[in-house]
């Protein structure tokens, strides 16, 4: 029998005083039975980070990446199916970005891995021509904080001040500096 999707539920209020943005959301997650924790709560973060004041222009939607390679981790489109932005989530290769990036008008990477350095010294100058892209690097100490906080039902508090993401939830917080790599 196949392993089945872990359901989170997610309440996260949201403020981020660097753009004078505020927001409450009710998130639905399907954690995918090869999914770690650490990784699931960077696509929440890269949601949180990324989701538009209003849907007026389409909305921030959860990909399907981990049961169809091809697709982005998330992804928006416009009312009319253009492509907006895509978010990739890990250390995707230079031609799945390339693609991305002839697709969609912006794409952004965030990447959590100890060997990231590598992967982007790797990728940085094949990428260099890429006008829409955007790469972070999340430390990777910082995310393992973040994946301790899952739970099935989860409630967060998330600010970002002067750069600065700070998560608080189950009675823990965890700070996130988030570096900017390229873009």
């Amino acid at each position: 029998m196949a392993l089945k999707a872990t359901i989170h539920k997610v309440g996260v209020s949201f403020s981020d005083l660097d753009r004078n943005v505020y927001a409450d959301h009710e998130i639905t997650l399907a954690r995918h039975p090869s999914e770690t924790a650490e990784r699931m709560m960077v696509r929440l973060l890269a949601w949180v980070l990324n989701v538009p004041e209003n849907n007026d222009h389409g909305t921030l939607e959860f990909g399907k990446d981990m049961w169809e390679p091809e697709e982005p981790s998330l992804v928006r489109n416009d009312l009319t199916g253009l492509r907006l932005h895509e978010i990739e989530i890990g250390q995707p290769e230079e031609k799945r970005l390339v693609r991305a990036c002839g697709r969609s008008k912006q794409v952004t990477v965030y990447t959590f891995s100890s060997t990231a350095a590598a992967w982007w010294a790797g990728v940085a100058e094949k990428l260099a021509r890429v006008k829409n892209l955007a790469v972070w690097q999340l430390p990777p100490e910082q995310v393992k904080a973040l994946a301790a906080l899952v739970d099935r039902t989860l409630t967060l508090q998330i600010t970002v001040q002067d750069g600065v993401i700070t998560v608080d939830g189950g009675g823990r917080s965890v700070e996130v500096a988030a570096a900017r790599l390229f873009g």
